[in-house]
């Protein structure tokens, strides 16, 4: 595990002993909802920083963006939470959501998630679904954190860096409640390109890794998708959906930017 993941992780522990009880009761009242796929999708991700770019939110007004994803035919809402390098916070995933709520479309929390109660936090705070990081759990705590998400009725991003993440992520197939997970579309496979050491990324990750990605479960290409020939080339190793941050938070008109990498997702090959 990278020095960078450790870090986040260790940050996102102390948080999570900070939460108050509130968090251990979950309000099911809290619509949540189901992806609706076609056969190429995007997750439309907002962000106000990057280690690895810097401000991407100057000049952005959060609600106008995540109206444009939206509009722009996101499948689902990525919403980065994680405070110390991201800048982001619960409060955005509750005003993602709120916004969201009318147009019945999913919002995800993507942050360092390390602890139950933080799931339960998730889902009072509107979201759908979560990501989870298969590097920051053993296999029991993984399983743990999968089980927890899925009694709160949210959809589950696992995220692989490395070989040995994905191999962590496929042993899960071999339990049968997984593999209906993963046939509902509650359970997606992500392969993130980017270098968790140099935070550089490597497009030769998404095609390597996708060799290995089992053909049941719906796959997620992130990181690096800047263009359309990015998208062509996702589709092109079999992944169904990717996840865009950067390209859309500096693009001057993300939600026409949006639908041109949806049409080339979805066109013939």
């Amino acid at each position: 595990m990278s020095n960078f993941i450790q870090q986040m992780a260790k940050q996102s522990m102390v948080r999570a002993k900070a939460l108050s009880s509130n968090h251990d009761i979950c309000d099911f009242d809290k619509p949540v909802f189901e992806l609706k796929l076609s056969n190429f999708d995007i997750i439309a991700e907002y962000k106000a920083n990057s280690p690895a770019e810097g401000k991407l939110s100057a000049n952005i007004e959060m609600e106008e963006q995540i109206l444009a994803y939206a509009q722009g035919g996101a499948a689902a809402i990525s919403v980065l939470t994680e405070p110390t390098r991201f800048a982001g916070h619960t409060n955005d995933l509750r005003a993602a959501a709120a916004v969201l709520k009318h147009l019945s479309i999913p919002v995800m929390r993507k942050d360092f998630l390390v602890d139950p109660r933080q799931i339960t936090e998730s889902r009072n705070c509107g979201a759908s679904g979560v990501l989870l990081i298969t590097a920051l759990f053993k296999p029991a705590e993984l399983r743990y954190m999968l089980d927890c998400a899925f009694d709160h009725s949210l959809f589950v991003l696992l995220e692989s860096f490395s070989d040995d993440d994905l191999t962590q992520s496929k042993a899960l197939l071999m339990e049968k409640r997984y593999r209906n997970y993963a046939s509902k579309r509650k359970l997606l496979f992500g392969v993130n390109t980017r270098d968790l050491r140099t935070l550089k990324v490597n497009p030769e990750r998404l095609i390597r890794l996708s060799k290995e990605l089992p053909d049941r479960v719906l796959s997620v290409a992130e990181s690096g998708i800047n263009e359309i020939q990015d998208i062509v080339n996702a589709r092109k190793n079999g992944y169904s959906l990717a996840l865009i941050g950067t390209a859309l938070m500096r693009s001057t008109a993300p939600e026409n930017f949006l639908q041109e990498l949806l049409v080339a997702g979805r066109g013939e090959l």
